[in-house]
């Protein structure tokens, strides 16, 4: 096994990759949310946040991301 070595710029690319995912997944999850306490209130609110969080982790994959906007055209 080799050993990697860590650059400025490798750990700059890890950064960002991880603010992605987590802003895309607290994004997803808030919306979720939104939607499900203006339609049913706390259970809904719940509900969809919990689904808004995992489709936010798929959704944080820009590869999957694109893949599902082609498949909207």
């Amino acid at each position: 096994m080799t050993e990697e070595k860590q650059t400025p710029v490798r750990g700059l690319i890890s950064l960002v990759k991880i603010a992605w995912t987590v802003s895309v997944v607290i994004v997803a999850a808030a919306v979720g949310a939104c939607i499900g306490w203006q339609n049913h209130g706390l259970a809904g609110a719940l509900a969809l946040g919990f689904v808004g969080l995992v489709a936010g982790g798929f959704l944080s994959s820009p590869s999957f991301l694109l893949e599902m906007l082609v498949g909207l055209i």
